[in-house]
């Protein structure tokens, strides 16, 4: 793997035919799909991959079940198809997972209406669902889920999703584009561009040394999430949401299944990870900073509310949170409720050569970079092979859905082929062990420390990198 001096001057070095910005799962499927079809093709990214939305999700690869209430059959039908590519592609980051949604009195969601949506919802997977859906009575519902509210219970439906590791997810997609000769950089900010004689002129800023890098593409890609509206060029219009997700421990919450909570129309779930269960997610509309999205005491108030409802004997408090996460989801802007907004993506090209890339879900980020790249190769006529990442496999060498043992090997891996530049790179999205384990389960010296061995850090950048990762656990630790 080259150097990271050395891939940022490769990607301000080449003639690119497309330069895509942003390094989250779209972005990076673009990439992929782009250099696998014989174009140059470079990513920058302002911050570590998958530093945003793709990696601050729920962790589902779900076709979306409530969707079916809304009538939105054909991006039903859309993820569900691709949940299943993705199963295929990547099997390591595809866990098929049961859902059981409880069905009580004088709610939304009755039980005769779920019986029929999961029956549809299977078929729209073309009956190769991972499982079949089948309606539960209120004493096998309770059997099931012991903990669940008996009051007014009525049945439940049991159907399958899948659970997935979004930044694993990013960065295997990212492995495999780099396979296949795409220049890839993470901390490389796109500060401004121009057009002129058929080619974008950009400058590329090095965030970590300051450094300004010119670079030159025949096509441009707005990948970057809820930062596209950001650039002078962007015609996008977005509506950001926050989407909050606590993480508590699942001895305090044993359910053998992920639960889907309701509140009104919308649903939250308790999803089991290991050892942990992942409480979530908010839907509510963010105009703060977008580089510091904060949980804060409404939210979790709100998710262990909604809880405490559906679990009323497990009694889950602030004091049991073991962890958090808060992100934005970038939807195209519309009217009503947040979660009555759409999750369809749109791909527009607004300039000549400038494509914008927004909505859309995690689970049909490949379908949407295939319709990406099939515009992009229209624009610069050219005769491209057939799309072929519904068939390659991405790489699964490492870790998959679950957390990996802490250890050297691993760190080592993460450093020298996986782009960490920073600590929380490792901890946070490499391998999720600040996600899942107590302040008291990791040594974040311990891991400091090897990184420093493999990065060449001094004393100083060693206590730099430890003081700016425990400054940063706002995110995970605020409300409790």
């Amino acid at each position: 793997m080259n150097t990271r001096s050395q891939t940022i001057a490769n990607v301000t070095a080449d003639d690119l035919d497309v330069l895509v910005i942003g390094g989250g799962i779209v972005g990076a499927g673009i990439a992929r799909d782009a250099a696998m079809r014989g174009l140059r093709a470079g990513l920058v990214e302002q911050g570590d991959f998958a530093s945003g939305t793709s990696g601050k999700s729920s962790r589902l690869l779900h076709g979306g079940l409530r969707y079916l209430a809304q009538g939105r059959v054909g991006l039903v039908y859309e993820a569900s198809r691709e949940k299943r590519v993705l199963h295929r592609i990547a099997p390591h980051l595809a866990d098929p997972l049961a859902f059981v949604f409880p069905a009580y009195r004088r709610s939304n969601w009755p039980l005769w209406q779920l019986g029929i949506g999961v029956k549809i919802y299977d078929l729209l997977c073309g009956g190769r669902n991972f499982g079949p859906s089948r309606k539960l009575s209120a004493r096998d519902t309770l059997a099931l889920v012991p903990a669940l509210n008996p009051a007014g219970l009525t049945g439940a439906v049991r159907y399958f999703d899948a659970l997935t590791n979004d930044a694993r997810l990013v960065l295997d997609t990212l492995r495999s584009a780099a396979k296949e000769g795409a220049t890839l950089c993470n901390y490389a900010r796109f500060d401004s561009c121009d057009f002129s004689g058929g080619r974008w002129r950009c400058e590329v800023r090095d965030v970590l040394t300051g450094r300004q890098h010119s670079a030159q593409a025949r096509a441009i890609v707005n990948a970057a999430g809820p930062w596209a509206a950001s650039f002078p060029q962007s015609g996008v219009k977005l509506r950001l949401t926050k989407g909050v997700h606590l993480v508590v421990d699942r001895a305090r919450l044993p359910v053998p299944d992920a639960v889907v909570a309701a509140e009104g129309k919308r649903i939250l779930f308790a999803i089991p990870w290991g050892e942990r269960v992942i409480l979530g997610t908010t839907d509510t509309d963010y105009s703060g900073p977008l580089d510091d999205v904060r949980i804060d005491r409404d939210d979790v108030r709100y998710v262990l509310g909604v809880m405490e409802h559906v679990f009323p004997a497990a009694k889950i408090g602030p004091a049991d949170i073991v962890s958090g996460w808060a992100g934005l989801r970038p939807l195209i802007a519309g009217g009503g409720g947040p979660s009555d907004i759409s999750r369809a993506h749109q791909i527009r090209e607004t300039q000549p050569g400038w494509f914008e890339v927004a909505g859309g879900k995690l689970t049909t980020y490949r379908l949407i970079a295939e319709q990406a790249v099939d515009r992009i190769a229209k624009y610069l006529r050219r005769a491209t092979p057939p799309c072929r990442t519904a068939e390659e496999l991405l790489p699964g060498d490492f870790s998959g859905v679950h957390p990996p043992a802490v250890s050297r090997e691993a760190v080592h891996h993460y450093c020298t082929q996986e782009w960490a530049v920073h600590l929380s790179d490792v901890l946070l999205r490499r391998t999720s062990w600040r996600y899942y384990s107590r302040e008291t389960e990791i040594s974040v010296e311990q891991v400091a420390a090897w990184m420093a061995d493999d990065l060449g850090w001094n004393g100083d950048r060693l206590g730099e990198e430890i003081g700016q990762y425990r400054q940063g656990q706002g995110e995970v630790s605020n409300g409790r």
